[in-house]
């Protein structure tokens, strides 16, 4: 074979496989979906036992959540419509619940977010998420679900 159509190859090859690593057609297979009745009540029992502590049995989180505590920490934030929560795609609050925040944060963020790789299931995941979603003003849910059609 001449050297040109090797070459050739050897690029359509690799534009093909850039192309299907990076499965731009793919969404976010995990539904969240804050009108899940039974979703949202499994959401609210999970949210009481692994995250009220921290985020607050209200969703308020901690005190001053955007000063960082004396270790360095971030505070939890709150997760109703006065936090940031709502910024963030399903995809990305689900594997920031998931695998905990250090796993995306800049080298510097300091959390005490852990993850839930083994304490909780993908499916209780996205029940929590379908909870702390469904306590949302109708406005605020309609905002966050635009970020989940980019």
């Amino acid at each position: 074979m001449k050297p040109k159509i090797v070459i050739g190859l050897v690029v359509a090859a690799a534009v093909v496989a850039g192309i299907l690593a990076s499965r731009p057609w793919q969404r976010f297979s995990h539904s969240i979906d804050p009108r899940d009745a039974q979703a949202v009540a499994q959401g609210a029992d999970l949210y009481r036992r692994h995250c009220a502590e921290c985020h607050g049995a209200d969703l308020k989180g901690e005190p001053d959540w955007r000063v960082r505590k004396p270790n360095g920490e971030l505070p939890a934030p709150p997760h109703d419509e006065t936090g940031h929560t709502w910024h963030h795609s399903d995809e990305q609050l689900f594997a920031m619940t998931k695998h905990g925040m250090s796993r995306f944060a800049p080298p510097d963020y300091r959390s005490a977010m852990p993850s839930f790789v083994g304490r909780l299931t993908d499916r209780e995941i996205r029940s929590v998420l379908a909870y702390v979603k469904s306590t949302w003003p109708a406005d605020i849910q309609a905002r966050q679900q635009q970020l989940n059609l980019r």
